[in-house]
């Protein structure tokens, strides 16, 4: 017998587990260039991407997304991005399908192929462009016989249609998560009126991913739920949000935090604040539970280990870790021994350990979007004259 696909384990009931963030983790590794954040990786150390997709498995991921975020061609040659000189849209998804189908046959999992939004909505090049970027990564995907397709990482809902048309024509199954938090896109269309758009453009999941904690995150999930449920529509939920905490981000989310990309690690959610986003999550109603930005695997592991009872079956990975710090009865020091139990660690509230520290920061938030002089893109590097305008305006910001 064959795998069951996406849709008819959610269609049963049955959680789907996503995998976590590849971005910033290979980048943290050297493998990926922060800025323009493009997964040529998989084209020149196609080991390291393979590495990390057994890692989510192992720790019990159902998917295996395609590492293409990003990996549109106006997107590889964006602003001097070298990416784009070297491998084209094909090349990378071509290697991006082929590693994540290597992984997938290693267990029971699904492949995924995943698109993003594009330099070319924020210019304002109008759908035709916009949508000529993401079929020549439907075409792929489509080739090599990927099990369903993802759109994610939209701020703009008006893109997020025309990504969900596009690969609604592959006749695969379509999930859309948008980087948005409770207030909705960045061009005001709030997060109930989202998912009822996303879901008449013909995604069969939809929700939100990246830019927020988990808990913010749910916050947006229940304002779509809401808002299917008025308009009648059915969709599947899911959510892939940040494994670090933002409660005091702004609109565009951890992006306008003065700690990102570089600073984020004080904010990084401990497993047992990500088994209970878990929790919240299944109790939601959302059955595509995942994570992206700063979720390694032992978050994944944390879902999959909260959801044991849901799931009839606990992750390979949890055979060296024991529930509630079980493991810790064989320490050699008894204070650590006791240490060993449910209450103690769901009980703890961490310190972080930087004495200087603020609790809250103060996020940029400038406002900018889709139709703004300052996103157009293009292919020439950023101009010290692009450069000073933007310092001129950060200056202005925290005057």
């Amino acid at each position: 017998m064959g795998k069951k696909g996406l849709l008819e384990r959610l269609d049963a009931g049955e959680v789907v587990i996503g995998d976590g963030g590849f971005v910033f983790e290979l980048e943290k590794r050297g493998y990926v260039k922060a800025g323009p954040w493009t997964p040529e990786v998989c084209l020149e150390h196609p080991e390291v991407v393979r590495g990390l997709h057994r890692e989510f498995l192992r720790a019990g991921s159902d998917v295996m997304q395609t590492f293409t975020f990003y990996a549109s061609d106006d997107k590889l040659c964006n602003r001097g991005n070298e990416a784009g000189v070297k491998f084209t849209c094909r090349q990378v998804n071509d290697a991006a399908c082929r590693l994540a189908h290597e992984v997938a046959a290693e267990g029971d999992a699904l492949v995924a192929g995943g698109i993003s939004q594009t330099p070319s909505y924020l210019s304002g090049l109008g759908k035709k462009a916009t949508q000529a970027e993401f079929k020549k990564q439907v075409d792929v995907f489509v080739e090599n016989k990927v099990d369903f397709l993802i759109a994610e990482y939209f701020e703009h809902v008006e893109e997020m249609e025309w990504a969900i048309e596009s690969l609604a024509s592959s006749g695969l199954p379509v999930c859309a998560t948008m980087c948005i938090g409770p207030e909705g896109d960045l061009h005001g269309v709030s997060a109930g009126q989202c998912a009822v758009r996303m879901a008449r453009a013909g995604a069969h999941a939809v929700g939100v991913n990246c830019h927020f904690d988990p808990f913010v995150s749910l916050e947006a999930v229940r304002l779509m739920k809401e808002a299917l449920a008025e308009a009648g529509l059915k969709a599947h939920l899911m959510a892939q949000p940040l494994a670090i905490w933002t409660p005091d981000t702004k609109k565009q989310g951890f992006i306008d935090q003065p700690e990102f990309p570089f600073a984020l690690e004080p904010r990084i959610m401990t497993r047992w604040e990500i088994q209970k986003y878990a929790r919240q999550a299944y109790e939601l109603g959302v059955r595509y539970i995942g994570g992206c930005c700063m979720f390694q695997a032992y978050h994944i592991r944390a879902v999959a280990e909260e959801l044991r009872e849901e799931r009839g079956k606990l992750p390979a990975a949890h055979q060296k870790h024991e529930l509630w710090g079980g493991g810790l009865l064989l320490h050699t020091k008894p204070w650590v021994r006791a240490r060993a139990s449910r209450e103690y660690w769901s009980r703890l509230s961490p310190a972080t350990g930087r004495p200087y520290s603020a609790a809250l920061s103060r996020p940029a938030g400038w406002g900018v979007t889709a139709g703004h002089q300052e996103l157009l893109q293009h292919k020439e590097p950023t101009t010290q004259h692009e450069l000073d305008a933007v310092n001129d305006k950060f200056k202005e910001a925290e005057a």
